[in-house]
């Protein structure tokens, strides 16, 4: 398939946003999605339960609920052949902390703009849909870390950008991103950077709905895109037709709750307990993902600089 027939993408805005879909949709990356591609590998059921780190509950913890926002494909949460399963590296990981913890599961799923705000009224539990750890989230949220991906850009194949490593490269672009997301952030706190070199200022093109941020570059409204690293990758190896320019900035993943809770040291130890007995490496592995590779949970780390 070319670039120029996606008409209908999603995109998994690590750390920012995501789409939707369901089977043969789209992905992360915008890349037309087959039920029949998504690894089916069970790295799961053969977690056992930690006694040390389920005593870390608070006290009656039996069951709890996490919102998941689909994005279509792997690596991000998607659906099985049969439409209604859902799977992913962010399902992957809480299913083997749930199992780690001896708790059960409720899945329910939410747009992405809507989990983090949602926390704090107790309607989640807590998130697991590839939420980047930052400063200004930190303010509000508690994050339990689980993996490392972060921000970066890709084009079309036919196009002259090199790599983006300073935002003074976009002067004069427009920039596909998706809304509320930490890549409309950074290019938002970054715009300053084009009038303080006197060239003309860069355009942020956000969009709700995620097929069109691809459909934007497709046809010529958007010079760039900016998403994250893992879902950038996957376009480009599934895709003719992308450029993966490069990784611009690095950030810390992980599971989200409201501040001050009281979940977050025995998720720590289920993801530590999963580092130590090969599931984690296993999971890295089903999606291809190996380069988001952690050695250790943190809680509420400090964002990653540089």
């Amino acid at each position: 398939m070319s670039f120029v027939a996606i008409t209908s993408a999603a995109l998994l805005l690590t750390a920012c946003g995501s789409g939707s879909g369901g089977p043969g949709g789209t992905d992360a990356s915008g890349v037309a999605a087959k039920a029949d591609e998504v690894p089916t590998t069970d790295v799961v059921s053969a977690v056992r339960k930690d006694d040390a780190a389920a005593r870390l509950l608070p006290a009656g913890t039996t069951s709890l609920t996490v919102a998941v926002s689909v994005g279509g494909t792997p690596p991000g949460t998607t659906y099985l052949a049969d439409g209604t399963t859902l799977t992913g590296q962010d399902v992957d990981f809480t299913r083997a902390v749930a199992r780690v913890l001896g708790i059960k599961l409720k899945i329910e799923q939410a747009s992405f703009e809507a989990i983090l705000p949602a926390l704090d009224s107790g309607k989640y539990d807590f998130g697991a849909s590839n939420f980047g750890v930052t400063d200004e989230r930190r303010k509000t949220i508690d994050f339990v870390t689980y993996v490392n991906d972060g921000q970066g850009f890709a084009t079309r194949e036919d196009s002259k950008l090199p790599k983006i490593t300073d935002l003074k490269q976009l002067c004069g672009l427009n920039v596909a991103t998706g809304a509320g997301t930490t890549f409309e952030a950074t290019l938002e706190a970054g715009k300053h950077v084009c009038a303080d070199a006197g060239k003309k200022a860069y355009r942020v093109q956000t969009y709700a709905e995620s097929s069109a941020i691809w459909s934007s570059l497709q046809q010529g409204r958007s010079d760039v895109v900016m998403s994250t690293i893992n879902g950038l990758r996957y376009a480009v190896a599934h895709q003719r037709g992308l450029k993966f320019l490069n990784e611009y900035h690095r950030l810390d993943v992980g599971f989200a709750f409201k501040k001050g809770t009281k979940l977050a040291p025995a998720f720590q130890a289920a993801v530590n307990r999963l580092l130590s007995d090969g599931t984690y490496d296993r999971i890295l592995k089903k999606w291809g993902t190996t380069g988001s590779a952690i050695e250790e949970s943190r809680v509420n780390p400090p964002e990653l600089k540089g």
